[in-house]
């Protein structure tokens, strides 16, 4: 998941790419060696930065997509007119480096002490830092119930596919054939009959963009669900 890039005061770190994994045809998970990493909290973001041998920069910030204390890695799907992305998706290799500059964020973040049980629903890449959330939550709390509701296009453009046993998948443009699943956009029908009810007290998390964001939110108050329990993560169609 890409936004555009803020400014701040963090220091700007060399990072190796140590691996570069498939996620579907168009995304790629890459796996970074960072020098001096301070370690982050799942849902944090980070800052990347190529510099061109005439000197140009491009810079995007990216979610962070592992769970803390392990390898740091980044998720990036490639846009149309995505310069960076195209290169991280398409051109980049093990062996490369970057500038990276993190971890940002300190709102949308979850660990453990901050309890259960979790609702994470993200629309296409926004289950980046909610696959950051899960991923912690099954290794440092597994008994956390957690729901993951994912609104995807297509089959192929489902991030983590391997991962998603146990999860809900609606698609809103081309269902697997054979599909007895939900074939439409997340409403609020469709919260209430997978999310925890609002009396659980669940920490909703929810990703994508704005306009997805702005809805699934309302909905989920609009259900009953604490305001103050349901943090949101937008993003724009930055490359």
């Amino acid at each position: 998941m890409a936004r555009a890039a803020l400014p701040g005061r963090l220091s700007w770190l060399p990072a190796r790419i140590a691996a570069v994994r498939r996620e579907t045809a168009r995304a790629r998970t890459l796996v970074l060696d960072v020098e001096r990493w301070p370690g982050h909290r799942a849902g944090q973001h980070v800052d990347v930065r190529l510099t061109a041998a005439d000197g140009y920069q491009a810079q995007r910030s990216y979610s962070i997509a592992s769970a803390p204390g392990t390898p740091l890695e980044i998720t990036v799907e490639r846009l149309s007119d995505g310069e960076l992305s195209s290169w991280l998706v398409d051109e980049a290799r093990p062996g490369d480096v970057l500038d990276l500059r993190g971890p940002i964020g300190g709102y949308f973040v979850w660990d453990s002490a901050s309890g259960g049980p979790l609702l994470l629903v993200a629309g296409g890449s926004g289950v980046v830092p909610l696959m950051s959330i899960e991923r912690n939550r099954r290794l440092a709390a597994p008994a956390i119930a957690s729901t993951l509701l994912l609104s995807a296009r297509a089959p192929e453009d489902v991030l983590y596919a391997a991962e998603l046993d146990g999860a809900t998948l609606t698609y809103t443009r081309r269902a697997p054939a054979g599909w007895t699943g939900y074939d439409r956009r997340i409403d609020a029908a469709m919260l209430t009959q997978v999310a925890p009810p609002p009396e659980a007290r669940p920490r909703c998390f929810v990703c994508g963009p704005t306009a997805f964001v702005e809805r699934i939110s309302q909905d989920l108050v609009d259900l009953g669900h604490d305001s103050a329990l349901v943090k949101t993560e937008r993003f724009g169609a930055t490359g």
